[in-house]
């Protein structure tokens, strides 16, 4: 199965359960849709996501488009542009969250605090040989298995990481640095 026909997959999985809410649930208010949202739909957009992540305009867009009818279901948003919509319910883009997923990991590959498999594929390289905050990630990819992970989660962000708050004493320190900044994010 390829990167685009997973995604087509999600996508139809994620609105027909949309399309179960819109007909058997009669309050379009905020307090119903979103739980309803977020406990049914937005998994199935977000599973191991790290792994087949959509590599395509394409792709990412037939995926966020489940999430913008979710948000245009609610009652009193639906005259609103769709960055209008999630900013009012405090949600982000799966493309934001996807990279703020990213972005968590590298934090973690360089605290130290990652023991999952893979997490050797990746070393702190020494202070000397780099600019800025002294935090950077050296790759280690097996010669054969870089093609397989080209795509996975930690071969897209860490080196963003080291420039946004690598710093932080701790990891909920990050995040709630990192969630500021996306906010600002366009």
């Amino acid at each position: 199965m390829t990167m685009s026909q997973q995604c087509a997959l999600v996508a139809k999985e994620a609105n027909g359960i949309l399309g179960c809410i819109k007909k058997s649930v009669a309050s379009r208010s905020r307090e119903v849709i979103l739980p309803l949202y977020s406990a049914l739909v937005r998994p199935h957009l977000e599973y191991c996501v790290q792994f087949w992540a959509p590599q395509f305009k394409k792709d990412r867009q037939l995926l966020e488009r489940v999430q913008q009818k979710a948000t245009k279901m609610i009652k009193g948003l639906e005259h609103l542009s769709y960055d209008e919509r999630l900013r009012d319910l405090g949600l982000f883009s799966l493309e934001k969250k996807r990279l703020r997923g990213d972005l968590i990991n590298a934090y973690k590959y360089l605290k130290g605090g990652c023991q999952e498999d893979g997490a050797g594929l990746f070393s702190v390289v020494p202070s000397d040989r780099t600019r800025g905050n002294g935090h950077k990630l050296e790759y280690k990819f097996p010669p054969k298995r870089e093609e397989e992970l080209l795509y996975c989660e930690s071969g897209r962000a860490p080196e963003q990481a080291a420039q946004r708050g690598v710093e932080s004493s701790s990891l909920e320190t990050f995040k709630t640095c990192l969630d500021k900044f996306l906010c600002n994010l366009l």
